[in-house]
């Protein structure tokens, strides 16, 4: 492997402005947030000014990514863009520091010859610089290659310069966070490099206590805060208008909606783009009426007599939105019984990942049609379930083509895991462990197998596929998520009478073999199942016996 290959397997495509993981990224409308975007290219092409680090902050949903997009498109149109990096908290190749200098370095290198074959020589001189501190990798991959170039004769002007890195916030840990804004200070802000980085994020620890009076970027950072210097108001009218005339268009009718109707949304919006946005997705969506979706709307939002708090507006429009899908999914008759808010939970969950302590903390990440199995639902379970909430998420295909739950926004994600916001509509997650566990033992239970008659190999056992990698899932995954759940005594007594322990030791032989999971992680997978009859002794002591027996016989056995 070639050094800018290697380079290459530790970025993250899926983090820069024009990536198809991030098609059609949010970005500012024509004639809408035009003072702003003017206060931040002005701050870019002043190359001669004294301050090289722009911080934007602002609440959720104040369309600080839509800012960023849309000065990434211009920048490159203008030909300094030098690189960007969006940081995605449901994304696991862009929520964590770890790919974010060789990415910066990818796309620098991509802009110059000469600077390319300098950043390809630092990799060759180290190939572990890698897994190196930050500084390290910002010193090794970026700043001394600059200085190589310099030192052959190259003008450094000539070079694009602008850095864009979006959502610091939504990079995992707050110590990591602050790493990144430190080296950014110690290397690119350096004499003698041309380079000025536009950093976006929420105002959270990491950049506030940096950007306060003597903290590290105070006097270094030349600082945007969008909720205090700038009212979207007129900016989110137009964005509505604009798209309702089209709305209008479409249905041939043009007088569908009022100003009125605007300025009631707008000002419910407090100043959030995320809030028009997603209106306009919601009164948009195809299969329903514009009129009465705006209608609906416009019973939600606060009147102006009424005082809002942060977010309220948005969480109404939110719990509206959950409500009205649920009430049409569990009105559909093959859905009787089902609980949508706890399936959609466990699939919002899975966003980010079921964290699974078996030996080693592991995380877990099913595509959509694996978790439906596990779910005992049909196949495509996942898109019935999400029909009626296209304004808010979407399956996409990530990694290996494989379809995820995707989130528009991570203000939703923040709603439905805070209970003072989400409120009837919140479920915290031991609740959806509980009901995989649950989901699990009935998978089991239900196999449509003849277990005393099982092929020698897995992948011989006569079930479709997706079937066969569910079973696997739940019989790994049961010992763990039997500890994670809240009691589940009854279904744990169910599964014992109807033969489920019988059931797992006729299917381990299978799954037990080298360089399986579980050959790998047995004594861990053994430690949950004995944690979990420890403390069923207490309850169900009849039960507890039935399982030590299974549990002595497979370590005997393994």
């Amino acid at each position: 492997m070639s050094s800018w290959e290697l380079l290459l397997t530790n970025t993250a495509p899926n983090a820069l402005h024009d990536s198809d993981a991030r098609y059609d990224p949010p970005k500012c409308d024509e004639d809408t947030r035009v003072e702003v975007t003017a206060e931040i290219m002005d701050w870019l092409q002043d190359c001669e000014g004294p301050q090289r680090l722009l911080c934007m902050t602002g609440a959720a949903g104040s369309g600080k990514s839509a800012l960023q997009q849309t000065t990434a498109e211009i920048c490159q149109d203008s030909g300094i863009l030098g690189s960007t990096f969006f940081f995605s908290s449901s994304d696991s190749t862009r929520n964590t520091i770890k790919r974010v200098i060789p990415t910066i370095a990818y796309q620098l290198g991509r802009t110059n010859d000469t600077l390319r074959r300098c950043i390809k020589a630092a990799v060759e001189n180290d190939h572990l610089v890698f897994s190196k501190s930050l500084r390290t990798q910002m010193s090794t991959l970026i700043v001394e290659p600059s200085q190589c170039c310099k030192g052959m004769g190259m003008d450094l002007t000539t070079l694009p310069y602008a850095i864009l890195i979006d959502g610091l916030d939504e990079c995992t840990g707050e110590d990591r966070q602050a790493e990144l804004l430190t080296a950014v200070r110690e290397c690119l802000l350096i004499d003698g490099l041309p380079f000025r980085v536009f950093i976006a994020s929420r105002p959270e620890w990491a950049i506030s206590t940096a950007l306060e009076p003597g903290g590290h970027l105070s006097k270094l950072a030349y600082h945007i805060q969008l909720s205090d210097r700038y009212d979207a108001s007129a900016d989110m009218g137009r964005y509505l208008r604009r798209r309702f005339e089209d709305i209008g268009l479409r249905i041939r009718d043009p007088k569908w909606f009022s100003e009125g109707d605007i300025e009631i949304l707008v000002q419910a919006g407090s100043g959030q783009f995320i809030y028009v946005a997603t209106v306009y997705k919601y009164v948009s969506e195809r299969r329903a009426s514009p009129a009465e979706r705006l209608k609906a709307l416009l019973t939600w939002t606060p009147h102006e007599s009424q005082a809002t708090r942060p977010f309220e507006a948005l969480d109404r429009l939110y719990t509206n939105i959950m409500l009205a899908a649920m009430k049409a999914y569990e009105a559909v008759d093959t859905h009787h019984g089902r609980n949508f808010l706890l399936l959609f939970r466990v699939y919002h969950v899975g966003v980010t990942g079921f964290y699974l302590k078996c030996g080693n903390t592991i995380k877990t990440r099913p595509p959509a049609n694996l978790l439906s199995a596990l779910l005992c639902l049909e196949a495509r379970a996942e898109e019935s379930l999400i029909t009626d909430l296209r304004s808010l998420v979407a399956l996409k295909k990530g990694r290996g083509g494989k379809l995820r739950l995707h989130l528009y926004h991570k203000s939703f994600s923040d709603f439905l895991e805070e209970p003072s916001r989400a409120k009837d509509l919140f479920l915290p997650e031991s609740r959806v462990y509980a009901h995989l566990a649950k989901c699990f033992l009935q998978h089991i239970i239900e196999c449509p197998i003849d277990f005393d008659s099982l092929p020698p190999k897995w992948k011989e056992l006569p079930l479709p596929v997706i079937y066969r990698r569910s079973l696997m899932g739940a019989v790994e995954d049961l010992p763990v998520l039997l500890n994670y759940a809240p009691v589940i005594d009854d279904e744990v007594v169910g599964f014992t009478q109807k033969g489920g322990w019988q059931k797992i030791n006729n299917l381990l032989p299978l799954l037990y073999g080298p360089d399986t999971w579980l050959f790998n992680s047995f004594d861990g997978w053994m430690g949950a199942l004995h944690e979990f009859t420890d403390r069923l002794k207490v309850r169900k002591p009849e039960v507890a016996a039935v399982i030590s027996v299974f549990a002595a016989k497979w370590e005997n056995d393994h």
